[in-house]
C-alpha cells in the first residue's frame, strides 16, 4: 500500500543551538518561576554568567558535554581564584574560597 507523501509525520526537534533569544526567553521563564528576590539575583547571575561563556565559545550544540565543559571551565576560575587567594593571604577570600573549593569537590 502506498503512503500519501502529505500523511508524513511532521517531527518536532529541539534546537540544537541556541541563540541569544533563546537563552533570554529560558533566563525569564527561569527567573519568573522564582518567588524570593535573593534568589532571582543569584539566578540571574550565575545565569548571565553562563550566557556570557556559552555565547564567548564557537557555536556549541547544547547539550550535556557543553554543560560538562561549562563545569570544567568553572572549576578552572575557581583554582584561579584560590591562587590568587593564596598570594593575598586575606582571610576573607581565603575562607570564600575555601568553602566554594569544598563545594565544589564534594558536589
Amino acid at each position: 500500500m502506498k503512503r500519501n507523501p502529505s500523511s508524513k509525520r511532521i517531527r518536532s526537534s529541539t534546537k540544537s543551538v541556541l541563540r541569544l533569544p533563546d537563552l533570554e526567553h529560558a533566563k525569564a521563564a527561569v527567573l519568573n518561576s522564582l518567588n524570593s528576590a535573593d534568589a532571582k539575583w543569584g539566578y540571574c547571575h550565575a545565569i548571565d554568567e553562563f550566557v556570557d561563556w556559552y555565547c564567548s565559545e564557537p557555536r556549541l550544540a547544547f547539550n550535556r558535554i557543553v554543560v560538562l565543559r561549562y563545569r570544567s571551565h568553572l572549576a578552572k576560575a575557581l583554582l584561579t581564584r584560590l591562587g590568587e587567594a593564596r598570594e593575598r593571604n586575606s582571610s576573607g577570600s581565603s575562607a570564600r574560597v575555601r568553602a566554594s573549593r569544598r563545594w565544589f569537590l564534594f558536589d
